[in-house]
């Protein structure tokens, strides 16, 4: 049996706040229940809270002498271990996320976090100019944190929140002229770079540029990612063009030029070729990218279209679905399909079709009539 009581002050008399006492497995927990009353006997509020915490103990319910106390900093922290841990989610990823919760949730008790205080966040990020599925994440990453809190015993309910509506997904993708022109814009590593993203959908940033020499076999005609350089950290092997063959090739006659010219070992395929940081890997080209779609005429266009443009591609040069998901790494066909665009020219081309069909001069190959009996299965076996 638990009981209530008020300690005795050092001084004269007795605190104003009441304090239970109960038992886990023997034993004696004292926690605060952070009711005060100058009465002889214990409010009703207090007595509520110990039959509570008495409750939990009979049930077999973890029992949280500090939830009260327990701040944002220790679940954060909880979930940076959790990732660390399990290999679950790339740190780098989490870091940018959780440092946006930081900001705003160092300092709160775990108890005080609602669905109000959420909101406050979520305006707070809205002014900031922060587009909804960048809130999102953030969002799904802080209802990880706290479900973590939940299962580990430091919640004792999960606030409900709502996701922002999200914008539909973009559908940008490069028609060739398109992206001939743009290339033809690009200094000439940068042309065989984007022609790796465009050909087989490779992020360009976090994957192309990151090329290694050691990854690129001329003599067997492949270029590879290792396991833990892509986004879901499997690796990926593709074989060249005959045109994407030839350029690699002439990138890596570029590389080997500036080897010798600086005496240095340079291991990467997309180095930068000159200045100051000749020979040390180039991290990103954004501003001459944007120069050559405005020069272009296609201002706006962004690297990651070239993901979408390579899985349609594919489909419509009628490459096998699951073999396109493995040269472009994606796991899910949902995605790939979102990936997979239509365009007008893919719409006009359903209307020829169904116009010569309907007119009795359709390209479609003829489908014979007859019935296939099981004796024609037998002989054709």
């Amino acid at each position: 049996m638990g009981s209530l009581y008020r300690p005795k002050l050092r001084g004269l008399g007795y605190s104003r706040i009441w304090w239970c006492k109960y038992y886990v497995d023997g034993r004696p927990i004292r926690e605060s229940t952070g009711i005060a009353s100058d009465t002889e006997t214990a409010p009703a509020e207090a007595r509520r809270f110990l039959k509570v915490r008495e409750g939990a103990v009979a049930t077999g319910q973890p029992v949280l002498p500090r939830v009260d106390r327990i701040r944002y900093e220790e679940l954060a922290a909880d979930l940076r271990r959790y990732y660390q841990t399990t290999g679950k989610r790339r740190m780098k990823e989490a870091e940018t996320r959780l440092r946006r919760l930081d900001k705003f949730f160092v300092g709160y008790r775990v108890a005080a976090i609602s669905p109000s205080t959420i909101s406050a966040f979520v305006e707070g990020r809205q002014k900031e100019n922060a587009a909804n599925a960048t809130i999102n994440r953030e969002l799904a990453t802080l209802r990880r944190m706290l479900r973590l809190a939940y299962k580990g015993g430091k919640l004792l309910r999960l606030p409900v929140f709502e996701m922002l509506k999200e914008r539909a997904p973009r559908e940008g993708f490069f028609e060739r002229d398109q992206y001939e022109s743009v290339r033809r814009r690009l200094r000439p590593d940068l042309q065989v770079a984007t022609m790796i993203s465009y050909t087989f959908g490779w992020r360009t940033q976090s994957e192309v540029l990151t090329l290694e020499r050691r990854h690129l076999d001329l003599e067997a005609g492949t270029l590879r990612l290792d396991p833990g350089m892509t986004k879901n950290d499997e690796g990926r092997i593709v074989y060249l063009t005959p045109e994407l063959k030839a350029l690699l090739a002439t990138q890596l006659n570029r590389v080997e030029t500036l080897q010798r010219r600086t005496g240095k070992i340079i291991p990467y395929l997309f180095p930068h070729l000159s200045g100051r940081r000749a020979g040390a890997r180039r991290r990103d080209f954004r501003k001459a990218w944007t120069t050559a779609c405005e020069k272009a005429g296609v201002a706006g266009r962004i690297r990651h279209d070239f993901r979408r443009t390579a899985v349609r591609n594919m489909v419509n040069a009628g490459v096998p679905e699951r073999v396109a998901m493995k040269v472009t790494g994606h796991k899910t066909r949902a995605v790939f399909d979102r990936y997979h665009i239509v365009s007008p020219a893919d719409l006009q081309d359903v209307a020829r079709r169904l116009a010569g069909t309907f007119s009795g001069t359709s390209h479609l190959p003829e489908v014979d009539p007859r019935l296939v009996t099981s004796d024609d299965i037998g002989a054709r076996l």
